[in-house]
């Protein structure tokens, strides 16, 4: 039980933090940002601080305690940026296009999910 609960925080303050940090160059439209999303990807430029205001929010309800259908909203929305922004990496050629080490941060919210999963069943 006490193993499951840290896990839990350490996966969910590592993901939430992953996501949080990279939201915020996007929502401030660094040229970083711009460069990549915009330019690199080829996404338009408005879609940069949305979706770097989505990744914020979703971090922040991640964090928070209780709101499990909030939470489990976003943890959907989380992964599915990532399966989109790995997509996309996949489809741009290298230097742009190293998508591989996406798996990284989609292992990162797959294990920050199932401990949710695994304290939520212990304190019910």
């Amino acid at each position: 039980m006490k193993t499951t609960k840290i896990l839990y925080w350490v996966f969910n303050i590592l993901f939430a933090g992953v996501m949080f940090l990279s939201g915020i160059p996007a929502l401030l439209k660094t040229a970083d940002e711009i460069k990549g999303i915009h330019n690199g990807l080829g996404y338009p430029a408005y879609f940069v601080p949305f979706i770097g205001f989505a990744k914020i929010l979703g971090a922040i309800a991640i964090l928070i305690p209780g709101y499990a259908r909030l939470k489990e909203w976003a943890y959907a929305g989380l992964t599915f940026d990532l399966i989109a922004a790995t997509y996309s990496l996949y489809c741009v050629p290298p230097p742009q296009g190293a998508w591989y080490f996406m798996f990284i941060f989609l292992a990162l919210a797959a294990a920050a999910y199932i401990y949710y999963r695994k304290k939520q069943a212990l304190t019910v």
